[in-house]
């Protein structure tokens, strides 16, 4: 039976030297936020920006949402004082750029535990090198303090020299490892942004795209990509009409000593229940955090 689930349909990244946009993303709607030290900040504004984001952090003031930090790469002068700030800043999670080992992992952990860091303090790890992506098993596996892997797709393009199509053609492989370590080890998996904040098609047919995957949810880049994201992620009322029923309709036939169940003329199968299960739960948990 599953009772807990997380949402994270929409993941939104905030650049953690703009203050102006970390107070706005106290109103947002996405589930969880990414104030990011790394991408979205330049070199000369690291040091202040780092000083934001924990203060952000530590505000409090952002409702039930997950709060994610993305430091620097360990390999920059930035990444180790990132990484003992954000221990103690109260997110929920550090964010690691360019995983691509067991051991890169582990060299986090060691730094969190070091700086103190909280047993709940989860690390979530970026996928966006070829090596990383050849190497995802053995990430996936490599510390119970790792919970979830974020696509970082223009990285990966950039790397294969590929193309950013409408269907992902370049990117189905290395989507699809991630994808499958991630679930081996029990760990959420998130798909990664779309560029173009203009296409607001293209950008909801690659999250439905993403959701057929089975990705969890989606890292953004901007605000108004927020509520198509959340809507497409979201289980549909029409799915959870059925969820319920198949639901209903196991508990009945279990309760009569029946060894088959048949709703609406779907044979349902245990599978078919913890599937509805979930999407009842998520769907309860998406409501809860929206309160």
């Amino acid at each position: 039976m599953i009772t807990t689930v997380r949402p994270r349909r929409s993941v939104l990244y905030m650049p953690g030297a703009n203050t102006r946009a970390l107070e706005k993303a106290r109103t947002l709607p996405a589930d969880v936020l990414i104030f990011d030290l790394e991408d979205a900040v330049a070199p000369d504004a690291k040091e202040a920006a780092r000083a934001n984001v924990v203060a952000a952090a530590r505000s409090k003031a952002y409702g039930k949402r997950e709060i994610i930090i993305r430091c620097n790469g360990l390999g920059t002068e930035w990444g180790r004082a990132d990484v003992a700030a954000i221990a103690t800043s109260g997110a929920d999670a550090i964010l690691v750029p360019k995983l691509e080992s067991a051991a890169d992992v582990t060299n986090i952990v060691a730094l969190l535990d070091a700086a103190g860091a909280p047993s709940g303090m989860a690390v979530w790890g970026m996928m966006e090198t070829p090596r990383g992506i050849l190497r995802a098993e053995e990430i996936a596996s490599a510390s119970p303090r790792l919970a979830c892997l974020i696509m970082g797709t223009n990285d990966l393009v950039k790397d294969l020299r590929a193309q950013h199509t409408p269907v992902r053609l370049p990117m189905v492989v290395p989507l699809g490892f991630a994808l499958l370590a991630a679930r081996a080890a029990g760990l959420a998996i998130l798909d990664g942004v779309y560029n173009d904040i203009q296409d607001i098609e293209g950008f909801k047919a690659a999250c439905r795209q993403g959701l057929e995957f089975g990705f969890d949810g989606k890292t953004l880049i901007h605000p108004t990509q927020v509520e198509p994201c959340n809507e497409i992620f979201a289980p549909s009322a029409a799915e959870l009409v059925m969820a319920e029923k198949i639901v209903a309709g196991f508990e009945t036939a279990r309760a009569e000593g029946k060894g088959v169940v048949v709703v609406d003329g779907r044979m349902i199968e245990n599978l078919h229940v913890e599937q509805a299960q979930r999407q009842l739960a998520l769907a309860a948990a998406i409501k809860e955090l929206a309160a």
